[in-house]
């Protein structure tokens, strides 16, 4: 055998068969990835944002767009939140070992219980009656005793961040009883939707209460910038899964073999459009400026709630079009194509913003990007209004993303090089 030293990636592999020190990683390590284990735990999440966005779309169809929307709103909200929380804790301090993955192994089956708890939450919101978040909370409390212990022993093995451990217990048990007064206490409308926008703002607000004069934890922006760009594509799937619905009851003949042309401009405006949307989110290196601006690494955590819940959306209101199309929607064809054209118009201005603030650095030509990016969305809703078929409408849609797509590979990307080149000349 060779005296050399062992690879990364052996050293990696050895870790399981023993505890090793949680004394955090180290954030400059060189090509840190996306480790087997955290690809296993975002499966988890599939199941949650697929049956999140599936609802939705059928809640949708019905014609209740502000329950529908309230309903797919929280979810969302708690999908990313509880995503978020492992995926910071694990760029920090997975060490991969025995326990460390037992814990994890139990934090996905809290995300599955959450997933359980979904349906019965929608089916609440239609209703007008209690707001039922039992199996949710039951599966968030699941997840969170074991992120409690994960962060327990980094504060018990790491002294550089046991302040910030602590701190994180503290202020997570507090949240999430909260929550557990919510879900299983009988409270008036007005004290659960104030308890509603206190809890969710100390959830987006934990970071900064625990972290903040504690110097953060040692999170690797590459590594991080990866795991978003991963469950990026995770809810990108739901385009697909939208298509595939959409398109399965539109075949003619009797062994579904006979494409009409509705089906085929639903396939080609699906997966044209979830294209289009990825391409846009791979054209900004999230991770080279993070390198630059770590300080600015909340931003980039938290404002990808409105991204994710915009490209999920998106699939949704691809299955609307496609239960329109089938006949098995009630609404009219003007909000089918809003039901698409809004959330495909959020997502990409909040690609747009984030990589503006993140930059700090302003572009006109992105200003005149998303304005011709805003009128082809307009435009897909004013052909439904006068009477356009939805089929030609999601054809539309489908360029939108490709605006930015264009104004990237023919110019923005000089732009883009140049913003970068100055953000490392100016340093962190």
């Amino acid at each position: 055998m060779s005296d050399s030293a062992p690879s990364g990636a052996a050293r990696r592999g050895a870790r399981a068969h023993r505890l090793v020190p949680m004394t955090g990683r180290d954030p400059n390590e060189p090509g840190r990835v996306a480790s087997p284990l955290e690809l296993l735990f975002d499966l988890t999440f599939v199941v949650a944002v697929g049956t999140a966005a599936s609802r939705f779309a059928e809640l949708l169809a019905e014609g209740d767009p502000g329950d529908a929307v309230a309903a797919f709103v929280l979810a969302m909200f708690a999908i990313s939140v509880a995503w978020i929380s492992f995926s910071w804790f694990a760029s920090a301090f997975a060490t991969d070992d025995w326990l460390y993955r037992a814990l994890t192994m139990v934090q996905m089956i809290g995300v599955v219980v959450f997933a359980l708890g979904l349906p019965a939450m929608f089916r609440s919101v239609a209703e007008g009656g209690r707001l039922e978040l039992r199996a949710m909370v039951l599966g968030y409390v699941v997840m969170r005793i074991a992120m409690v212990l994960q962060w327990w022993r980094a504060a018990r093995e790491s002294p550089a961040f046991r302040k910030v451990g602590m701190a994180t217990i503290r202020w997570t048990v507090a949240v999430q009883a909260g929550w557990i007064v919510v879900a299983f206490v009988k409270l008036p409308l007005a004290a659960v939707f104030t308890a509603f926008i206190v809890l969710g703002t100390l959830e987006l607000a934990l970071p900064m209460i625990t972290q903040g004069s504690a110097g953060g934890t040692p999170w690797h922006p590459h590594h991080v910038a990866e795991r978003y760009s991963l469950f990026a594509i995770i809810t990108l799937g739901e385009g697909v899964v939208g298509t595939v619905a959409s398109s399965g009851g539109l075949l003619g003949g009797p062994d579904g073999t006979r494409w009409t042309g509705n089906a085929v401009a639903v396939v080609v405006a699906g997966v044209g459009l979830t294209f289009g949307m990825w391409w846009v989110y791979f054209t900004t290196p999230f991770g080279d400026v993070l390198v630059h601006r770590r300080e600015r690494g909340y931003l980039f955590g938290y404002g990808h709630i409105l991204l994710f819940l915009a490209i999920a959306g998106a699939g949704a209101g691809l299955h609307v079009a496609g239960l329109h199309l089938e006949h098995h929607a009630e609404l009219g064809e003007s909000a089918v194509v809003l039901s698409l054209a809004l959330p495909v118009g959020l997502y990409l201005l909040m690609v747009y913003l984030l990589h503006t603030l993140l930059l700090s650095a302003a572009d006109r030509f992105h200003l005149l990007l998303i304005s011709l990016t805003l009128a082809v969305l307009a435009a897909a809703v004013v052909m439904a209004a006068v009477g356009a078929p939805v089929a030609a409408c999601l054809l539309v849609i489908m360029a939108a993303p490709f605006v930015t797509v264009v104004g990237y590979e023919t110019i923005g990307h000089r732009h883009q090089r140049r913003m970068l080149e100055e953000l490392g000349g100016r340093g962190t």
